[in-house]
Protein backbone atom coordinates (compact mmCIF):
# COMPACT_ATOMS: atom_id res chain seq x y z
CA UNK A 1 0.00 0.00 0.00
CA UNK A 2 1.34 3.45 -0.95
CA UNK A 3 0.05 6.76 0.37
CA UNK A 4 1.21 10.01 -1.21
CA UNK A 5 0.83 13.44 0.33
CA UNK A 6 1.02 16.63 -1.71
CA UNK A 7 1.64 19.61 0.56
CA UNK A 8 0.87 22.98 -1.00
CA UNK A 9 2.39 25.19 1.68
CA UNK A 10 5.18 27.53 0.52
CA UNK A 11 6.81 27.51 3.98
CA UNK A 12 8.78 24.28 3.65
CA UNK A 13 10.13 22.92 6.93
CA UNK A 14 8.45 25.79 8.82
CA UNK A 15 4.99 24.82 7.59
CA UNK A 16 2.32 23.85 10.12
CA UNK A 17 0.40 22.26 7.26
CA UNK A 18 3.35 20.02 6.43
CA UNK A 19 3.77 19.13 10.11
CA UNK A 20 0.08 18.20 10.45
CA UNK A 21 0.09 16.20 7.20
CA UNK A 22 3.20 14.46 8.47
CA UNK A 23 1.20 13.20 11.46
CA UNK A 24 -1.30 11.65 9.06
CA UNK A 25 1.49 9.90 7.19
CA UNK A 26 3.21 8.77 10.39
CA UNK A 27 0.00 7.10 11.59
CA UNK A 28 -0.52 5.47 8.20
CA UNK A 29 3.04 4.21 8.19
CA UNK A 30 2.52 2.70 11.65
CA UNK A 31 -0.35 0.73 10.11
CA UNK A 32 1.99 -0.74 7.50
CA UNK A 33 1.57 1.70 4.61
CA UNK A 34 4.41 3.06 2.54
CA UNK A 35 4.29 6.87 2.60
CA UNK A 36 5.79 9.79 0.67
CA UNK A 37 5.53 13.55 1.06
CA UNK A 38 5.77 15.89 -1.95
CA UNK A 39 6.61 19.41 -0.76
CA UNK A 40 5.50 21.86 -3.44
CA UNK A 41 7.71 24.59 -1.95
CA UNK A 42 10.60 22.64 -3.47
CA UNK A 43 8.89 21.92 -6.80
CA UNK A 44 8.91 23.75 -10.12
CA UNK A 45 5.29 24.07 -11.22
CA UNK A 46 4.00 25.76 -14.37
CA UNK A 47 0.43 26.89 -14.96
CA UNK A 48 -1.92 24.97 -17.26
CA UNK A 49 -2.20 26.56 -20.73
CA UNK A 50 -5.53 24.88 -21.55
CA UNK A 51 -4.05 23.47 -24.76
CA UNK A 52 -5.98 20.18 -24.34
CA UNK A 53 -2.96 18.15 -25.44
CA UNK A 54 -3.41 15.82 -22.44
CA UNK A 55 -6.86 14.88 -23.78
CA UNK A 56 -5.43 13.92 -27.14
CA UNK A 57 -2.42 11.83 -26.08
CA UNK A 58 -0.71 10.80 -22.81
CA UNK A 59 1.27 13.35 -20.85
CA UNK A 60 1.60 17.11 -20.71
CA UNK A 61 3.55 19.30 -23.12
CA UNK A 62 4.90 21.41 -20.24
CA UNK A 63 8.15 20.20 -18.73
CA UNK A 64 8.36 20.61 -14.96
CA UNK A 65 7.87 18.64 -11.74
CA UNK A 66 4.10 18.34 -12.19
CA UNK A 67 4.44 15.39 -14.54
CA UNK A 68 6.45 13.42 -11.98
CA UNK A 69 4.02 14.32 -9.20
CA UNK A 70 0.95 13.25 -11.15
CA UNK A 71 2.66 9.99 -12.12
CA UNK A 72 3.16 9.31 -8.41
CA UNK A 73 -0.52 10.03 -7.76
CA UNK A 74 -1.51 7.37 -10.28
CA UNK A 75 0.69 4.79 -8.55
CA UNK A 76 -0.60 5.57 -5.04
CA UNK A 77 -3.50 3.83 -3.31
CA UNK A 78 -4.25 6.82 -1.13
CA UNK A 79 -3.75 10.57 -1.58
CA UNK A 80 -3.46 13.26 1.08
CA UNK A 81 -3.97 16.82 -0.16
CA UNK A 82 -2.70 19.43 2.29
CA UNK A 83 -2.88 23.20 2.13
CA UNK A 84 -3.00 26.27 4.32
CA UNK A 85 -6.04 28.45 3.68
CA UNK A 86 -5.23 31.54 1.62
CA UNK A 87 -8.18 33.87 0.98
CA UNK A 88 -10.59 30.96 1.47
CA UNK A 89 -8.77 28.78 -1.05
CA UNK A 90 -5.84 26.41 -1.45
CA UNK A 91 -2.42 27.80 -2.36
CA UNK A 92 -1.62 28.79 -5.93
CA UNK A 93 0.94 26.00 -6.38
CA UNK A 94 -1.45 23.27 -5.27
CA UNK A 95 -4.20 24.72 -7.46
CA UNK A 96 -1.78 24.72 -10.41
CA UNK A 97 -1.05 21.02 -9.86
CA UNK A 98 -4.76 20.19 -9.69
CA UNK A 99 -5.43 22.24 -12.83
CA UNK A 100 -2.75 20.22 -14.61
CA UNK A 101 -4.65 17.02 -13.74
CA UNK A 102 -7.46 17.84 -16.17
CA UNK A 103 -7.03 14.43 -17.80
CA UNK A 104 -7.70 12.83 -14.40
CA UNK A 105 -11.09 14.54 -14.37
CA UNK A 106 -12.14 13.48 -17.86
CA UNK A 107 -11.10 9.88 -17.24
CA UNK A 108 -11.81 9.66 -13.51
CA UNK A 109 -8.30 8.27 -13.14
CA UNK A 110 -8.48 7.84 -9.37
CA UNK A 111 -11.42 5.43 -9.30
CA UNK A 112 -10.73 2.89 -6.55
CA UNK A 113 -8.39 5.25 -4.67
CA UNK A 114 -8.98 7.16 -1.43
CA UNK A 115 -8.40 10.76 -0.41
CA UNK A 116 -7.79 12.52 2.91
CA UNK A 117 -7.65 16.30 3.34
CA UNK A 118 -5.50 18.45 5.63
CA UNK A 119 -5.93 22.22 6.08
CA UNK A 120 -4.61 24.84 8.47
CA UNK A 121 -5.75 28.41 8.91
CA UNK A 122 -5.42 31.42 11.13
CA UNK A 123 -8.66 33.20 10.35
CA UNK A 124 -11.15 30.57 9.22
CA UNK A 125 -12.07 29.21 5.82
CA UNK A 126 -11.02 25.65 6.55
CA UNK A 127 -14.50 24.22 6.05
CA UNK A 128 -14.79 25.79 2.61
CA UNK A 129 -11.36 24.59 1.47
CA UNK A 130 -11.95 21.10 2.85
CA UNK A 131 -15.19 20.95 0.84
CA UNK A 132 -13.36 22.07 -2.30
CA UNK A 133 -10.67 19.40 -1.99
CA UNK A 134 -13.23 16.70 -1.27
CA UNK A 135 -15.13 17.83 -4.39
CA UNK A 136 -11.91 17.55 -6.40
CA UNK A 137 -11.59 13.98 -5.18
CA UNK A 138 -15.04 13.13 -6.52
CA UNK A 139 -14.28 14.71 -9.90
CA UNK A 140 -11.23 12.48 -10.36
CA UNK A 141 -12.97 9.34 -9.09
CA UNK A 142 -11.66 9.03 -5.52
CA UNK A 143 -13.64 8.59 -2.33
CA UNK A 144 -12.77 10.91 0.57
CA UNK A 145 -12.39 9.38 4.03
CA UNK A 146 -12.44 12.76 5.77
CA UNK A 147 -10.19 15.60 6.79
CA UNK A 148 -8.54 17.50 9.61
CA UNK A 149 -8.55 21.29 9.92
CA UNK A 150 -6.37 23.12 12.46
CA UNK A 151 -6.88 26.72 13.48
CA UNK A 152 -3.85 28.60 14.76
CA UNK A 153 -0.87 26.80 16.32
CA UNK A 154 -1.19 23.01 16.31
CA UNK A 155 -2.77 21.60 19.45
CA UNK A 156 -2.69 18.04 20.85
CA UNK A 157 -6.27 17.58 19.62
CA UNK A 158 -5.16 18.45 16.06
CA UNK A 159 -2.33 15.93 16.20
CA UNK A 160 -4.70 13.26 17.53
CA UNK A 161 -7.22 14.01 14.77
CA UNK A 162 -4.48 13.75 12.14
CA UNK A 163 -3.35 10.39 13.52
CA UNK A 164 -6.92 9.12 13.48
CA UNK A 165 -7.27 10.29 9.88
CA UNK A 166 -4.15 8.38 8.87
CA UNK A 167 -5.52 5.19 10.44
CA UNK A 168 -8.90 5.69 8.76
CA UNK A 169 -7.27 6.17 5.37
CA UNK A 170 -5.37 2.89 5.69
CA UNK A 171 -8.47 1.06 6.92
CA UNK A 172 -10.56 2.37 4.01
CA UNK A 173 -7.95 1.27 1.47
CA UNK A 174 -7.59 -2.18 3.02
CA UNK A 175 -11.31 -2.73 3.39
CA UNK A 176 -12.22 -1.07 0.07
CA UNK A 177 -14.74 0.96 2.02
CA UNK A 178 -17.73 2.37 0.17
CA UNK A 179 -19.32 5.72 0.98
CA UNK A 180 -22.86 5.52 -0.54
CA UNK A 181 -23.34 9.26 -1.03
CA UNK A 182 -19.98 9.54 -2.77
CA UNK A 183 -20.62 6.46 -4.90
CA UNK A 184 -23.81 8.13 -6.12
CA UNK A 185 -21.89 11.30 -7.00
CA UNK A 186 -19.22 9.27 -8.77
CA UNK A 187 -21.84 7.53 -10.88
CA UNK A 188 -23.37 10.87 -11.86
CA UNK A 189 -19.88 12.09 -12.80
CA UNK A 190 -19.33 9.00 -14.91
CA UNK A 191 -22.63 9.41 -16.72
CA UNK A 192 -21.78 13.03 -17.54
CA UNK A 193 -18.33 12.27 -18.92
CA UNK A 194 -19.52 9.17 -20.77
CA UNK A 195 -21.70 11.46 -22.88
CA UNK A 196 -19.02 14.15 -23.22
CA UNK A 197 -16.20 11.76 -24.16
CA UNK A 198 -18.41 10.08 -26.76
CA UNK A 199 -19.49 13.42 -28.20
CA UNK A 200 -15.90 14.64 -28.49
CA UNK A 201 -14.20 11.36 -29.39
CA UNK A 202 -12.56 12.91 -32.47
CA UNK A 203 -11.17 15.83 -30.42
CA UNK A 204 -10.01 13.65 -27.51
CA UNK A 205 -8.93 10.34 -29.10
CA UNK A 206 -6.67 9.30 -26.22
CA UNK A 207 -9.41 9.72 -23.63
CA UNK A 208 -12.00 8.04 -25.82
CA UNK A 209 -9.71 5.02 -26.14
CA UNK A 210 -9.12 5.07 -22.37
CA UNK A 211 -12.86 4.84 -21.76
CA UNK A 212 -13.13 1.99 -24.24
CA UNK A 213 -10.28 0.15 -22.56
CA UNK A 214 -12.03 0.52 -19.18
CA UNK A 215 -15.22 -0.85 -20.78
CA UNK A 216 -17.11 2.22 -19.57
CA UNK A 217 -18.66 3.00 -22.95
Amino acid sequence: MKILCICGSPRGKNSQTKALAGKVLKAAQAQGAGVEMVDLSEARIKFCRACEACHQKPGCVLRDDTNTILAKVLKADGLVLASPVYLNQITAKLKAVLDRSSHFVHCMCLVGKYLAVVTTNGGGGGTQVQAYLKHYGITVGAQCVGGVDAKGPLKPADVAAAAALGKELVAAIRGKKQYPDQIESLEMQKQYFRKLITLRKDDWPYEYQFWKDQEWL
